[in-house]
Formats: structure tokens, C-alpha cells, sequence
């Protein structure tokens, strides 16, 4: 894994603690959570504070994050935002998280000058004991505060100059006099600067989570469905959805797809640009094919790769030859169309349509389209650390170095060509329900302004 992290492909762009003064906040903040303490003098943390060394320090990565479903978070700075969501249970914890964060930054920038932000992301349900919990968990609320309670303690004050500024004999009133003395000590002048925060809640409809091996939950479609990742087992209890499929399910989840408008075919939705992802795609199934193999790929050409084809092109699995027979006839300008679903090329040759689950759905995608590891790594990085555990050292070299020389360098323009427009939040504000969007600690990785999906 070491591969990927000095390669900036794991653990990229966190927030690095390393001044006495934030190292002690944070403290005070852990301790006020969770009842601990870091010895480090020096970590990372992601959006949420979590800090994978901290993690490592207590032997528990779910520090921040009892029973895996309410998030608690320490915020230090607000530059914190730009950074992934490490070990996320939830595909819309951080999409919330970010929100938040940027609803509020003017006051969580006044707020964290003096003391670290603490809070959590509260729903109705404590512990997920049966998959039907999940289903509980349709609103999010956000609960947050200083360590020293500085955003309370300005409520109180308001409402105490309010009480001066309207009762007539106030002026008299020693006691609330010395009050409002002690709490402007307390939060300084919240004329000048506010120190409310906006904990509007947030709708969870239509979301992934990682308990019970992954849930794809569409609860908020005109025909619902959940996805399970790996069998969920007979005692599943009733859950309540129309359908339940499984990933071997391949034609009711296309039916599923298409009905709701959530995909649609590269071809339509590039026209002939869609012949050079295709490619593209062919290239990292021929490398499986090769890897497995034992071949090296070691400065592999263009020229090597046209080989690799040649000499393994009997060998290939089913969904090359159908992408390969496709891309035959697009390049000549003959209509194409999609094959059946049962067709293992048939998924890599969709993607999300242009909607508020486009992640959610692109996921998905994913777990069908198991080959196909860049997707993999942008959408759904826990499946690609997990696959990447089993790859031969040469399939393990090239995808990083594909990953790192082709898509990290313009992570941007890769994903919009891939997968169109990402929506802004004025997109996800609009959504009625779930939403759209929906060197770290072991090595020396610049930061960057724009937000990372390197983790």
C-alpha cells in the first residue's frame, strides 16, 4: 500500500496538526468526545478531525465514530474541508460535512481562532443492529459547539441583551448586569462577531453504506430497491423497499436503472468521444489478462501493450471481445447499440445520467464493472484498496502509475469527461432528497487548494 501513498493515491491532501498550540486543541477536543488523548505531537486529519495515526495510536479507527452511525467531528481550521472523509460509513457524510462547513465559515473561522469546533452528525438511531435500521435514518442533524461551549454561551448573551434592552428596569438589575459582563468575557463581542451556527438538518433518502459488506439504498425513487454488496442472508427482516436485487441480479438492475432514468449509454452521452474511453477500458482488461500471466510492465509502450493484445487476445474474457467488437463498429460509423444485460460488457458501456445520485450511482457501477480500475478508484476507494490487496506486483505497478501520470495530474477534466459535469450545491440544495455528491500520515504529499478524492 506504501505504492499508492507516495504516489499521492491514499491518504492525500489531510490536514496536518503539527503546532503545539492546534495539537493541544485538538486534545481537548478528543478528550471532551471521546474521553481520550493523543501522545502525538504530529498527525493528519480529514474533514471530519479523524486522524488515521490517532487511529492506529488507540487501535480503534471508528475513534470518532461509535457504532458506525453518527459521526462526531473536530474541526480546526476551516481549510479542513478540502480534505476526504476517511473510513466514511455513509456516501453522504461528507457531502453534509462540507456543506456545513461551508454555510458556516465565517463562524467557524471566528470560532476556531480560539478553541477547536466539536460536534455530531445525529439521527434517530444509536446502533445498526438489523439492516432495517438503516432505513430509520432519513434525517441528519447537526449538533455543534466549541469545546468551551462559546457558540451556547452567545445564545445565552443574546438573549440576555434582549431581556436588558426590552425590560424597563433592566438598568437595575445588578445580577443580569454582572451576567452579561461574565458571558461577554466568555464569547467577546458578538455584535461585531456572530457566533451562531447553522445546524439545519439534511435529508438521507438515496445513499451507500458500508455496513453489511455495502448497501446501495434507493428509498426515494418512484420504485425503490436495495443493492447489497455481498448476500445479506434469509433473517434479513422486511425491508422496506420494492425490490431486493443482488449483484448477480444484472438484468432487474439494469431494468432498475433504466426505468428510473438514473444511466445512461456512453455512445449517447459522447458520441464518438466514447470510442476512446472504451479503449481505454479495453487496455485495463488485457492488463488483468496479462498480469495474470506473469507478465512485466515494466516501460510498457503503446507498442508493447499492441502485443500484450495479440499475444493473450484468445485468452481475453467475454467483455473485451463484446467492447472490442463494439468499438470495431463505431469507429467505422455504424450504429451501436447496448447488448443485454446479461452480457458482462453491457454495464461498462453505461454511466450515470446527469442527476443529484450521479455518485451514488457511478459507484454502483463499479461492483459491476470490477476490471475497470480507474472508475474504481475515483468512485468507490475502500473496493479499490480491497482489490488491489489481491493484484500481482505488476498490475499493482502499472495502475499506479496509470493513476498517477494520467488521471492525477488533471483529476478534474478526467472526471468530467468520464462522467460529465460534477453538480454544484446549488444542485444538491434542489434535491428533495439524498444527494448528488453524495502527504498524509506516511509520506510527503503537497496539499492542494482544490478538494481531493485521493483516499
Amino acid at each position: 500500500m506504501m505504492r499508492l501513498v507516495k504516489n499521492g493515491l491514499m491518504f492525500g491532501n489531510l490536514f496536518e496538526v503539527t503546532s503545539p498550540s492546534l495539537v493541544n486543541r485538538y486534545n481537548r477536543a478528543l478528550e471532551h468526545l471521546t474521553g481520550k488523548r493523543t501522545t502525538l505531537k504530529e498527525f493528519h486529519i480529514d474533514i471530519s478531525g479523524f486522524s488515521p495515526e490517532i487511529g492506529d495510536e488507540l487501535g480503534d479507527p471508528l475513534y470518532l465514530n461509535p457504532n458506525g452511525c453518527n459521526r462526531q467531528f473536530i474541526i480546526l481550521s476551516t481549510a479542513q474541508k478540502t480534505a476526504p472523509l476517511l473510513n466514511a460509513k455513509f456516501s453522504t457524510s461528507r457531502s453534509i460535512l462540507r456543506r456545513f462547513v461551508d454555510v458556516n465559515e465565517e463562524q467557524l473561522f471566528a470560532l476556531t481562532i480560539r478553541d477547536a469546533v466539536v460536534g455530531e452528525l445525529l439521527n434517530t438511531v444509536f446502533s445498526i443492529s438489523r439492516p432495517e435500521d438503516l432505513f430509520h435514518m432519513r434525517r441528519i442533524d447537526i449538533e455543534a459547539d466549541t469545546v468551551g461551549a462559546h457558540v451556547d454561551a452567545s445564545g445565552k448573551l443574546t438573549g440576555k441583551i434582549d431581556r436588558f434592552m426590552q425590560e424597563p428596569d433592566a438598568w437595575w438589575d445588578d445580577v443580569l448586569v454582572a451576567e452579561i459582563i461574565e458571558l461577554a468575557r466568555h464569547t467577546g463581542d458578538i455584535i461585531r462577531t456572530p457566533l451562531s451556527l447553522d445546524t439545519e438538518g439534511f435529508e438521507q433518502g438515496n445513499f451507500h453504506t458500508s455496513h453489511y459488506g455495502g448497501l446501495y439504498i434507493f428509498q426515494a425513487l418512484r420504485e425503490t430497491a436495495c443493492i447489497p454488496s455481498s448476500p445479506l442472508g434469509e433473517d434479513i427482516g422486511s425491508l422496506p423497499v420494492d425490490q431486493v436485487l443482488s449483484l448477480e441480479d444484472r438484468a432487474p438492475i439494469a431494468d432498475f436503472l433504466l426505468k428510473n432514468r438514473l444511466v445512461v449509454s456512453l455512445a449517447d452521452a459522447l458520441g464518438p468521444r466514447a470510442v476512446a474511453i472504451l479503449r481505454q477500458k479495453m487496455d485495463f482488461i488485457a492488463i488483468d489478462t496479462a498480469a495474470g500471466k506473469g507478465e512485466d510492465f515494466a516501460g510498457l509502450s503503446r507498442r508493447d501493450l499492441r502485443h500484450i493484445k495479440r499475444k493473450y487476445h484468445g485468452d481475453f474474457p467475454a467483455v473485451y471481445h463484446t467492447l472490442e467488437s463494439i468499438v470495431r463498429q463505431a469507429s467505422s460509423g455504424r450504429p451501436t447499440a447496448l447488448p443485454d444485460p446479461e452480457d458482462p460488457a453491457f454495464f461498462y458501456l453505461i454511466r450515470s445520467a446527469d442527476h443529484r445520485d450521479k455518485q451514488l450511482v457511478n459507484t454502483l457501477l463499479t461492483e459491476l464493472t470490477p476490471l475497470d480500475f480507474r472508475q474504481l478508484f475515483i468512485c468507490h476507494k475502500d473496493r479499490f484498496y480491497a482489490q488491489y490487496r489481491t493484484w500481482s506486483d505488476a498490475k499493482k505497478e502499472f495502475a499506479v502509475r496509470f493513476l498517477a501520470e494520467e488521471y492525477m495530474v488533471d483529476k478534474v477534466g478526467t472526471r468530467e469527461e468520464l462522467f460529465g459535469p460534477e453538480p454544484g450545491m446549488e444542485d444538491e440544495d434542489a434535491s428533495d432528497f439524498g444527494f448528488g455528491r453524495n502527504m498524509g500520515p506516511w509520506g510527503a504529499i503537497p496539499a492542494s487548494d482544490e478538494e481531493d478524492d485521493s483516499v
